[in-house]
């Protein structure tokens, strides 16, 4: 809809523009006027203000002027008209919202673009929201971008797997993308495409069929998630070990005074602690969590490390507490 309504006035435009010219080029031709005499009557014959003419009109000029009058109250009639009901429509002015919001996202860096607002896409949302991260979302159904608008989204409507729409969501200056589309093929496009045009942005895939997954990560995707599997996978668990992963689901990473992981990044620490062990930070002793997790530089995992394991740069500990303890936690480093 917004698209038809943005083509009838440019059509409406365009029929003006060829009335313009037919009649300066009109009177060039017919009554041998300059250029700028020929434009000053074409508008005035157009706009019917009632201005003199330049010079007395023969016959020949007189049925040119005629049918220039006749052809102009149709366009430009046309043109009040598509114009008219580009502004009751709404279009107008979400054009001009659309612009704003359009230099809001080029000001963004480090943000997160979300492919897709469905399901998935969605959950995704409002993890973001949770941890106040900011995200862009990219949506081809123009519906649920209007409805985005509504609640304040940063959004572009378009197709995901052009360079164009990626840009104008600012993916050179991303820091993820997370690209939850219904298609395999198209999450395949987005990946190649976001990651030619940003070789450093975390790019997080989803994938239905197995046989996408090797595709999609030597396309450049660091994370592949399969949504179907993680669910029949999860429920197998909880026939198998029903208390483990209850208490797994009653673990949460979210809210201010909620959480009961945490994730520290050792370059965030103070520089004391830099290349000290674990035991020198003596986390159980001022706060009461648990380091129950390692990442290292090479993005290796290590579960349940050890106490004498080195705190390097670039790694990170996955820390375990209850939500008083995670606060605290929180407040000290």
């Amino acid at each position: 809809m917004r698209n038809w309504f943005r083509s009838k006035l440019q059509k409406a435009l365009l029929l003006l523009a060829l009335v313009m010219t037919f009649g300066v080029f009109g009177y060039m031709t017919i009554s041998g006027y300059t250029f700028v005499n020929a434009l000053y009557m074409t508008v005035i014959t157009i706009s019917t203000v009632g201005f003199g003419e330049i010079e007395p009109l023969s016959d020949q000029e007189k049925l040119f002027t005629v049918f220039l009058i006749a052809t102009s109250i149709v366009s430009f009639g046309y043109t009040v008209s598509a114009f008219t009901e580009y502004i009751v429509s709404g279009q107008l002015f979400q054009q001009l919202k659309l612009k704003k919001v359009q230099k809001k996202i080029e000001k963004l860096e480090g943000h997160t673009i979300i492919c897709g607002f469905g399901r998935n896409g969605s959950q995704a949302m409002l993890k973001l929201e949770n941890y106040k991260q900011e995200f862009v979302i990219i949506e081809q159904n123009e519906e649920i971008t209007l409805k985005a608008d509504r609640k304040g989204l940063f959004n572009v409507h378009g197709d995901a797997t052009t360079d164009d729409v990626l840009k104008r969501a600012g993916i050179e200056r991303a820091a993820n993308l997370i690209t939850a589309l219904p298609s395999d093929a198209d999450n395949l496009f987005v990946v190649l495409t976001a990651r030619q045009l940003n070789q450093n942005c975390k790019i997080i895939s989803r994938a239905s069929n197995e046989s996408s997954y090797d595709k999609l990560k030597i396309a450049g995707a660091d994370n592949v998630i399969m949504p179907d599997k993680l669910g029949g996978d999860h429920m197998a668990s909880l026939v198998v070990t029903p208390d483990v992963i209850e208490f797994v689901g009653r673990l949460t990473v979210e809210g201010e005074t909620t959480a009961n992981l945490e994730e520290i990044s050792v370059n965030d620490l103070p520089e004391k602690y830099l290349q000290k062990t674990i035991l020198d930070l003596d986390l159980r002793r001022k706060t009461g969590c648990t380091v129950i997790g390692f990442k290292a530089p090479d993005g290796k995992y290590i579960i349940n490390p050890e106490a004498s394991l080195e705190l390097v740069r670039n790694s990170h500990l996955i820390v375990l507490g209850r939500p008083e303890q995670i606060v605290k936690l929180r407040e000290l480093f």
